[in-house]
């Protein structure tokens, strides 16, 4: 057995990770048949896959459960600290990649404060304020009987929440500018200038935590600003903007996904009008097959040694494949069937794991927007045939371009005496 618990097997390529045969992570972008290509990667590699990033970089991407929770768990072996990535110098300053490779440094002092916030969070009032936002953004278009739902609510929904929770006052503008530049400052394949977007989110959360500092409230950040750990206002910025960044999106197709599986699988069609069964169901599923995070870069070797019978030199890099780990027949089995089976990789998994007080929260936000649509508007249908939507095309994050809807519109509530 090798250092890393695998053995070693006649036979295999223990060359370059982008030798023959390696696949161009870019060519997942078309995102419409992900797992398919999850499965043709697996026929022909196994659980570790040699891969070509943008610009010819080669890594490997984890395919494999077991495979996936090792390298997330043996830090004597793979390291979230890019440093020793024995390809930094091919890699130009301009690289697309590059905001999601460079090591930010020690952060565990500002995400243990960040963390400690968030267990603050009461979850009943978290559900109530979801649920009031819920309703107020169906109000805003229930009449009209018609709606694109990722753009007028599953995108919207989250990121009011984390501005609630964190005391940030936004008006319907503000709101319009900072989605968009989340998109672009975050979003490896939006179009736009990332540095001004990034400069405008950063002015945005700045401008409030200079007015908690003197005047806190009961939300998140002022509790940042208070913690014992007294962290600079630069920390208290840097960790909202990671809160929301890592937040809004993942949890805007998490909604957006479960919505596509409640309107498309006959398993939900008797059960779906608001039924939480249904619903938590629906939710668990899309996490262990159709998750909204699907790869993520990474951790690099310490040193050289085996996994899934290939050797990895050290310092290559390693992209998870969570959602590939996710369908991994060989933990799919029952896996999905049990609703309380939470045991799928999309939070993470060891030391780099989302804290638990924000998968919770993550959890309360999605399933009370699902919830809350399918109660109000409880003959919700798909207003195009299925095949005609739309995923979006990344090879990071599994979400749908569009949802257009149809229901029986709902009569505006009566104003006045």
């Amino acid at each position: 057995m090798t250092e890393s618990g695998a053995s070693a097997t006649a036979g295999t390529d223990t060359g370059c990770p982008a030798g023959e045969g390696a696949v161009r992570l870019a060519e997942l972008a078309g995102g419409q048949a992900l797992p398919r290509f999850y499965d043709r990667l697996r026929d022909q590699f196994g659980a570790l896959a040699p891969i070509v990033l943008d610009g010819d970089i080669p890594a490997w991407l984890v395919l494999g459960y077991a495979e996936l929770c090792q390298v997330t768990s043996r830090t004597d072996l793979f390291v979230r600290d890019s440093a020793g990535w024995n390809q930094w110098h091919r890699i130009p300053p301009d690289w697309p990649l590059l905001p999601f490779v460079v090591y930010q440094g020690d952060s565990s002092r500002r995400s243990a404060v960040v963390a400690e916030a968030l267990e603050q969070v009461d979850g009943f009032e978290l559900e109530h304020m979801c649920r009031e936002v819920a309703t107020g953004l169906i109000a805003a278009f229930a009449h009209r009987g018609r709606v694109e739902l990722m753009s007028a609510y599953a995108h919207v929904l989250p990121l009011l929440v984390l501005l609630r929770m964190c005391g940030i006052h936004l008006d319907d503008r503000g709101v319009e500018i900072l989605l968009d530049d989340l998109r672009v400052a975050l979003d490896v394949e939006a179009e736009g200038d990332s540095a001004a977007a990034f400069a405008r989110l950063e002015h945005a959360v700045r401008r409030d935590v200079t007015v908690k500092r003197s005047r806190p409230g009961p939300d998140a950040v002022s509790s940042m600003l208070g913690h014992p750990a007294g962290l600079s206002d630069d920390e208290v910025v840097a960790g909202v903007i990671t809160v929301i960044g890592a937040a809004q999106q993942p949890t805007a197709h998490w909604i957006g996904n479960t919505l596509h599986l409640l309107l498309t699988d006959d398993r939900f069609a008797v059960n779906v009008l608001g039924g939480r069964v249904s619903v938590d169901e629906a939710l668990n599923e899309v996490l262990w097959l159709n998750s909204p995070a699907q790869n993520l870069i990474g951790r690099w070797a310490v040193r050289d040694t085996v996994l899934a019978g290939r050797t990895v030199r050290a310092g290559d890099c390693l992209v998870l494949g969570i959602a590939a780990a996710n369908s991994d027949p060989r933990v799919q089995a029952g896996a999905r069937s049990a609703e309380s089976n939470r045991a799928h990789l999309t939070f993470g998994n060891g030391s780099g794991r989302c804290p638990y007080a924000a998968t919770l929260i993550a959890d309360v936000v999605a399933r009370t927007a699902v919830e809350t649509l399918l109660t109000q508007l409880p003959d919700l249908v798909l207003a195009v045939d299925p095949a005609e939507l739309v995923w979006r095309p990344s090879a990071w994050l599994r979400g749908l371009t569009a949802l257009p809807v149809e229901f029986t519109p709902l009569q505006p509530a009566p104003t006045g005496f």
